[in-house]
């Protein structure tokens, strides 16, 4: 069987592609160029809103980049996640991009567009079959829940990816996709149909050169055999080690070994990791093993409110001593103001965060006592609108401006606001409330597929 290479640029699309790493991938003349556009570690928002992670002109950069090297060797450049979290906001967003670099390169693209938004009332029905059920800490969903989430997506698997590349593409811009599936459909269509392999490469190089030492943003190459596969550094001062490759494996998974994905689960009980020359690992074992019902993930996020935040410092020792005699006194306030404004409890989310004491942990941080001469307040209001969280934000600032907490002396303020304004309108805000796995009948009904020519190139 044939050596099956597979170039990922970056960790994301938008963080920008070396040119130098980039080049020597392309040297190694790879099969296919994959990149990951989206994740949800920067949480509901992007989602929740239609807008993107990265800049515009940083995707517009990468994609030049990625599309002049994959028509000019002709080989397909594929995007999962387009904009970030797939919608289809995202997905138009990331086409404008493409369209208008086709039209100022002259570039003539096959492009195969897949959409994985999910229909609201074919959930509904699916939910009343009970063929939804929540992932681990998601509460159970309802048809009102359904209805308030502003677009439900669904992680893609390959398969639908695989159909695409049968028809010859030039480009492939996805929606919400399981990070691996773009790298497993380019070797399945080259002819190796190991899928342990290959969703446990896919899944290394889709944060590009995060698994060497020292970890950074290079191109990365994974290059499968019929029984191994090997994860090679493409920039001489990043190292690819054993450890650091098995440590990436463990990147983003509950388990050590085992990894859900569409369709089934990768088994990496069995896995090994070997140092070879040239700065690459090799690595055998993985396995592959299918549900008997296919499932893929759903994530939907819905409208909590509007959000204002202050950050204030504390340098006095008295008043980093009473911190919490502080903040006690601004949440009283706020509850004040609360109130007045006719809101319901449930209506208004407050939390103080004190950074330098437990502002990452809060209650779980095992230091209980520490010896810190500053802190930092990072307070936040969500309400119903703008208005009333920016009313209720300035009340509870104002407040511990100037509380007189214990063994003060002076009257004046208790906190240093480090800007000018002091507040800040944040704007909305979303929630993750939709975080389920759907029951499908095949991979690929789902995902619908529009197949268009982009600019008028030759």
């Amino acid at each position: 069987m044939k050596e099956i290479r597979i170039l990922a640029p970056a960790g994301m699309l938008g963080y920008g592609i070396p040119d130098e790493s980039f080049q020597a991938g392309m040297d190694r003349k790879p099969h296919a160029i994959v990149v990951d556009a989206g994740s949800t570690d920067a949480g509901p928002h992007k989602l929740g809103a239609g807008v993107g992670i990265v800049s515009r002109i940083a995707t517009k950069k990468d994609l030049e980049k990625m599309l002049t090297a994959g028509l000019a060797n002709h080989i397909p450049v594929i995007v999962g996640s387009a904009g970030g979290s797939g919608g289809r906001p995202h997905i138009r967003w990331t086409l404008d991009i493409v369209e208008e670099l086709a039209r100022e390169k002259g570039w003539k693209l096959r492009t195969a567009v897949i959409n994985g938004t999910a229909d609201k009332a074919w959930l509904k029905e699916r939910l009343r079959e009970g063929r939804i059920t929540p992932m681990t800490g998601a509460p159970e969903l309802t048809e009102a829940g359904i209805d308030q989430a502003t677009e439900i997506v669904a992680q893609m698997g390959h398969e639908p990816y695989l159909e695409a590349l049968e028809k010859g593409v030039d480009l492939i811009i996805a929606g919400r996709s399981y990070d691996p599936a773009m790298t497993v459909a380019a070797c399945v269509h080259q002819g190796n149909h190991n899928l342990g392999l290959s969703y446990h490469m896919g899944k290394i190089i889709e944060c590009g050169s995060l698994c060497t030492i020292p970890g950074g943003a290079d191109a990365i190459m994974g290059i499968l055999h019929e029984d191994d596969f090997v994860i090679q550094s493409l920039n001489p001062m990043r190292k690819c080690t054993p450890l650091s490759v098995a440590a990436h494996t463990l990147y983003e998974k509950e388990h050590p070994y085992h990894l859900a994905g569409p369709g089934g689960v990768l088994d990496l009980e069995n896995s090994t990791f070997e140092q070879l020359e040239g700065n690459a690992v090799r690595v055998r074992g993985s396995r592959f093993r299918p549900e008997p019902v296919y499932r893929v993930k759903l994530e939907g996020a819905r409208l909590a409110g509007y959000r204002s935040i202050f950050i204030g410092g504390l340098r006095d020792p008295l008043a980093v001593a009473a911190v919490d005699e502080i903040i006690a006194a601004g949440t009283q306030l706020a509850e004040g103001m609360r109130k007045q404004l006719g809101l319901a409890e449930d209506q208004v989310f407050m939390d103080f965060k004190v950074y330098g004491r437990n502002g990452v942990m809060e209650d779980r941080e095992p230091v209980q006592h520490t010896a810190a001469h500053e802190l930092c307040v990072v307070a936040e209001f969500v309400a119903p609108t703008q208005e009333q969280a920016a009313a209720i934000c300035a009340k509870a600032r104002a407040g511990m401006m100037h509380f007189h907490y214990t063994g003060r002396k002076a009257t004046a303020g208790n906190l240093a606001l480090p800007f000018a304004p002091s507040d800040f309108a944040v704007g909305p805000t979303y929630q993750f409330h939709v975080y389920h796995l759907v029951e499908l009948e095949n991979p690929i009904g789902f995902f619908t597929t529009e197949y268009q020519t982009m600019g008028e190139g030759k």
